[in-house]
């Protein structure tokens, strides 16, 4: 379904999108970044927080890790100041591209079982199903808070895969 070329052209997306997201954040003051915005996870701080939380799960799960340690209904408070998101952000980047980087077919190709929290039982989906899902959630919410930063007056880069510079 998948190959470990498409795995590593989004890790490399994934990190770019995120360095743009995350330096349009920036440009704002900590209460612009908390301010209830409507989304589901009501702010860009808090909808950023799930979603390092989210690739911590699964980044887990296909390295036989930690995970984040806390229930996803506490996602979004789970790193509450914006230095250490930002930083946390930055090397989840950096290891999911080490992750594509040296994954094998193996890694693509089978099965993965996890204990779900959120269902409460034993899953089993085909990695690349799941793989998938990492890079579908993070588009997700990143589109998310694309919005809600550009509602607030912040101008984050284009987000078209076509137009991702080939040193991303």
């Amino acid at each position: 379904m998948i190959t470990l070329a498409y795995l590593e052209r989004m890790a490399r997306y994934n990190r770019w999108q995120n360095a743009s997201i995350f330096g349009a954040a920036g440009t704002l003051d900590d209460a612009a970044r908390r301010a209830d915005r409507g989304a589901f996870f009501a702010s860009i701080h808090r909808t950023l927080s799930h979603l390092l939380w989210g690739d911590t799960a699964w980044m887990g799960r296909f390295q036989a890790r930690e995970g984040p340690g806390v229930p996803i209904a506490e996602s979004g408070d789970w790193v509450a100041d914006w230095g250490d998101l930002t930083s946390r952000r930055r090397a989840m980047d950096a290891r999911i591209l080490d992750w594509a980087g040296t994954a094998t077919p193996d890694d693509v190709e089978g099965d993965l079982t996890w204990a779900s929290g959120i269902t409460g039982r034993v899953m089993t989906l085909p990695k690349a199903v799941c793989i998938v899902q990492l890079f579908n959630h993070q588009t997700h919410h990143r589109g998310q808070v694309h919005a809600m930063l550009t509602a607030a007056g912040a101008r984050p880069d284009v987000t078209d895969l076509p137009f991702m510079p080939e040193d991303a």
